[in-house]
Order: C-alpha cells, then sequence, then structure tokens
C-alpha cells in the first residue's frame, strides 16, 4: 500500500559490516530493517510471537545450524522467510549440497564422505593426491586442510579422530581443484549481482574471502551465468554466495552460502549488494 514502510527481521547472531548496510539502505526501499538476535527468538509457538509484525526475515545466523532451525520453526509459523529453509538446510551441509546439486546436473567437484578412518583411508585409494580434507558443517575456510602426501595422511586424521567431536568429524575428502583460485559469485532473486575471482595470498593455499586474499571482479562469463542459473533454479531464488572453481571441463560448484558475506565482492566489483537485496525485497512484498 503506498506509504506503507515494510519490516524486516535481520536474525543473526551479531552485527557485521554486511547487517550495517542492509540496515542503512532500508529506507531507500521503503523498509525498516532491524537486528534481531538469533539466541532470543524462543521459537516453537506456534505463532512465533518474537517475529509477530515482520513483513520478512532475512536469516543470517553464522552458525553452522542455527539458520536451517531458525527458518524452519518461523515458515512453519507463517512467516516469510528468506532464504527458504529448504535452502538453507540444503546449504549447511556440503554433503548434502553436493548431493542435490549433481542429481541435478550441475557439476559439483568428485568427493568422498569420510565418517571414519576406514573411510578416509578407501578415499585416499580411490582419489588422487593432492586432496582436500575438509568439514561438512563449517565455513570461512576453517580447518580445510591440503594433503599433498600420503605419509602425512594419516597424522593428519588423527586429529579429526581424537579432537573432533562427533558432530565435527563428518567430513568431505575432494581433489584439490581450482589451482588456488575460486569464483564467488553474489545471486540475489535469480540475478548474478557480482563476480569476484579469490586468490590464495602469502603461505596460506586457502582463498576463502574470510582470510583476507586478493580478489578482483570478473567479466560476464555465460559459463558462470549457466552454473549460477542451475543453482538458483534447484534451490529457488534467494540470497546466495556461491563459490565455483575453474576445471579444464567447466566450472564445478565448490559450496552455496545461504548467508554470504559480500563485502570483499562488493569492494572488488563495485556491485551495489544491498540495494540489489533491497529491490529484491521490495518486489517480493509488492
Amino acid at each position: 500500500m503506498p506509504g506503507h514502510v515494510a519490516r524486516i527481521a535481520i536474525v543473526a547472531d551479531r552485527i557485521g559490516w554486511e547487517e550495517r548496510r542492509l540496515i542503512q539502505s532500508g529506507p531507500d526501499f521503503g523498509l525498516a530493517v532491524e537486528w534481531v538476535n538469533d539466541e532470543s527468538l524462543g521459537l516453537g509457538h506456534p505463532d512465533a510471537p518474537s517475529l509477530r509484525g515482520y513483513d520478512a526475515v532475512l536469516v543470517r545466523s553464522r552458525s553452522y545450524t542455527r539458520g536451517g532451525l531458525v527458518a524452519t520453526l518461523a515458515e512453519a509459523a507463517g512467516a516469510r522467510v528468506l532464504n527458504s529453509a529448504r535452502a538453507i538446510n540444503v546449504c549447511e551441509n556440503k554433503a548434502v549440497l553436493r548431493a542435490v546439486l549433481r542429481g541435478a546436473g550441475v557439476p559439483v567437484p568428485d568427493f568422498r564422505l569420510a565418517l571414519s578412518r576406514k573411510d578416509f583411508e578407501r578415499a585416499l585409494d580411490e582419489l588422487e593426491l593432492p586432496l582436500v580434507l575438509k568439514p561438512v558443517f563449517g565455513g570461512m575456510g576453517k580447518r580445510v586442510t591440503l594433503i599433498r602426501d600420503a605419509d602425512i595422511a594419516q597424522s593428519v586424521y588423527d586429529y579429526v579422530e581424537d579432537l573432533g567431536h562427533a558432530f565435527e568429524q563428518a567430513c568431505l575428502v575432494e581433489p584439490y581443484v581450482g589451482g588456488g583460485t575460486s569464483v564467488r559469485c553474489l545471486v540475489v532473486g535469480h540475478e548474478l549481482v557480482g563476480a569476484a575471482e579469490f586468490a590464495s595470498a602469502g603461505t596460506d593455499w586457502r582463498n576463502n574471502a574470510a582470510l583476507g586474499n586478493s580478489s578482483h571482479g570478473i567479466a560476464h562469463d555465460p559459463d558462470v551465468q549457466k552454473t549460477i542459473d542451475g543453482v538458483a533454479g534447484i534451490l529457488g531464488p534467494g540470497i546466495y554466495g556461491v563459490d565455483l572453481f575453474r576445471t579444464p571441463e567447466g566450472y564445478v560448484v565448490n559450496e552455496v552460502n545461504h548467508a554470504p558475506g559480500f563485502r570483499a565482492v562488493a569492494s572488488a566489483t563495485g556491485a551495489d549488494i544491498p540495494a540489489a537485496v533491497g529491490r529484491y525485497l521490495q518486489e517480493l512484498l509488492a
């Protein structure tokens, strides 16, 4: 309705650079954007009193599990949630994400699920070194390990087996691809708003944006667009950070972040990502 200011809840564990920009840009699109601590919701009531009065709920919890729980219970109470609970639950679990994408024909790296040392040893037999060992639940490049030599592989797994809780022992083993670079794509709705290539810097082989690696914007690439269209077609329109590796056979999807940081992509490309989110929310609530 004319003059109506839509209320948007950003549900997150803290306010970061991205959340501040989304809150600041909200009024430009007729949106009153507020932070709601994801530890204060008390969800489970069929009417979700803590979310009453919000026109939409933007879930940006950085926890590896909170986002899916919050989205599922908020949706069950009738809230309009971004991204959808299904999309968030898929993105939070790297093994499930890979299975869903591969089943729909979207290329992903070869991988093996390792729940035990026997699984890990079998993966070493079936895949060629160098290999990457990464947690199924996790982000920001943490606990992602590059294994170049067979003689240290077992020692590496000792840390997973002896120090990790059962939740943390679920890992993926996959070939090392990308040559130290990856392409981070910011998707809003169905639109690819910006894409930047990240390269590992210094002595750290990882190219995660959270590690402060170098980056630069890339021009429109039809192959990137095709891959992004496939991801959005499966997960549904939303706000995603899609990480791609470039291989001789084409791009493969490494992971999809349901609550993406976008400062590095915005800086590298000049894309106004908060404005894209504001327009998307306008369209959804029209």
